[in-house]
C-alpha cells in the first residue's frame, strides 16, 4: 500500500512505459537468475488465461491434472482466450501428475489424427490444487517429457512463494531450471492489492511470442493506462523478499492450524499440510458449530477413498496466531 502511495506522486507515462514497469524485467530477472519478459495482469484468470493463448493454438488443446485451476475454477476463461482450445485433463490420486500418465495422453492424441486436436502446452500447478508442493525433479522429469514432444510449460504459480518457502530451493530451481518457459506469477495471494504477473523465461520456444504478447494483453482488455500501480505492488513484494517471507508466515499458520486439528479424534486429514491450505474432514456437527461461529469455508468435493464431509482452510499472509488459536477453541471447546 505505502508503494502505491508513493507511485501516486506526479506524472508518469501511460500504459506501461513508466519508470517503475521498467524495472520489472531486470528485479524478475534478478530474483529468478536469469533473463524474462514480464507482463503485469490484474488477476490470476487473465494471466494464466492470456499466457496459454500465447502457447496453444485455437485448434489445439493444453494437458493438465483433472484438479488443475484452468479446468475447475477458471468459468471457461482459458478456453475463451485460447479461442477455443480443448483443455485435456489427465487424472492423478493426489494432484501431482505423473510422466508415465503424461506420455500416455500425448501419444493417445497424437494416434488420433485429425480427431483429436493435438496437444500444444503441458500446465502444472505449484503448488497444486490440494496444497501439495512438487519436488524439482518431478517437475523437471514432466517438463523434459513435454519438450521432447515439443510442448511448452505453463506453470500456475498463484502459491508459488509458499512452494519456494517450503522446500527451502530458489526460484529459479523451482521454475526454469526445471523446464517451465512461461510462469503466472501469485501477487495477490501474497499481499498485493492486485497484481499477477505472466513471466516468460527466454529461450527457443518462448521468444517467438514475446512480440506478440502486449497485443494479446491490449485485446483482452488488461491494458491499464496507469500501468505502474500494478508494477509497484509487484516490485514491493519483491522487495527484501517479502512475498518469500509473507508465503514462509502463511505456511507456519497452516501447519499450527493442522497439529492442532490432529489432536482431535474424529478429524482426518486427507493430504499432507505442506503449503498453506489444509483439506480436513470434520463431523458435520462440528462444521456447523464452526459455520454459527462466523468462520467462512469452502465445503470441498471429498476424494473417493475419504468418508465424511471435507472442507478447506487457508491461511494467509495476515493470518494470526490467536486466529488459528480461536478456529481450534471452537472444535476443542
Amino acid at each position: 500500500m505505502q508503494a502505491l502511495v508513493e507511485a501516486n506522486n506526479g506524472s508518469a507515462s501511460a500504459y506501461g512505459n513508466d519508470s517503475h514497469t521498467d524495472l520489472l524485467n531486470t528485479r524478475f530477472g534478478e530474483i529468478f537468475e536469469t533473463e524474462v519478459a514480464v507482463f503485469p495482469i490484474v488477476t490470476g484468470t487473465a494471466s494464466n488465461s492470456l499466457a496459454l493463448s500465447a502457447l496453444v493454438s485455437p485448434f489445439g488443446s493444453v494437458i493438465c491434472d483433472q484438479v488443475a485451476h484452468i479446468q475447475n475454477d477458471e468459468g471457461g476463461a482459458p478456453e475463451f482466450f485460447m479461442h477455443g482450445a480443448k483443455i485435456v485433463t489427465v487424472p492423478s490420486s493426489n494432484g501431482l501428475m505423473q510422466v508415465d500418465v503424461l506420455q500416455k495422453t500425448i501419444h493417445e492424441k497424437k494416434a488420433a489424427g485429425l480427431l483429436a486436436p493435438p496437444i500444444h502446452a503441458l500446465s502444472l500447478t505449484q503448488t497444486n490444487e490440494w496444497g501439495i508442493v512438487y519436488q524439482p525433479p518431478h517437475l523437471t522429469a514432466l517438463s523434459a517429457a513435454a519438450h521432447a514432444e515439443g510442448l511448452s510449460v505453463h506453470l500456475d504459480g498463484a502459491r508459488l512463494g509458499n512452494a519456494i518457502a517450503a522446500l527451502n530451493c530458489t526460484p529459479a530451481e523451482t521454475t526454469w531450471k526445471a523446464g517451465i518457459d512461461v510462469l503466472t506469477f501469485g501477487g495477490t495471494k501474497n499481499g498485493a492489492m492486485a497484481a499477477e504477473a505472466v513471466i516468460f523465461f527466454l529461450n527457443e520456444r518462448t521468444r517467438p511470442h514475446i512480440q506478440d504478447f502486449q497485443r494479446r494483453i491490449k485485446r483482452s482488455g488488461h491494458l491499464w493506462s496507469k500501468h505502474r500501480y500494478l508494477s509497484v505492488q509487484l516490485l514491493a513484494l519483491l522487495e527484501g523478499n517479502l512475498w518469500l517471507r509473507n508465503a514462509a508466515h502463511a505456511n507456519r499458520m497452516a501447519q499450527r492450524l493442522s497439529n492442532g486439528l490432529k489432536k482431535h479424534p474424529s478429524i482426518t486429514l486427507a493430504y499432507p499440510t505442506e503449503s498453506n491450505e489444509v483439506f480436513v474432514t470434520l463431523p458435520n456437527a462440528t462444521i456447523n458449530t464452526l459455520e454459527k461461529a462466523g468462520f467462512g469455508f469452502y465445503r470441498w468435493p471429498t476424494p473417493p477413498h475419504i468418508s465424511g464431509t471435507m472442507i478447506r482452510l487457508v491461511t494467509s499472509f495476515d493470518t494470526r496466531e490467536k486466529d488459528v488459536d480461536a478456529f481450534l477453541s471452537h472444535i476443542f471447546p
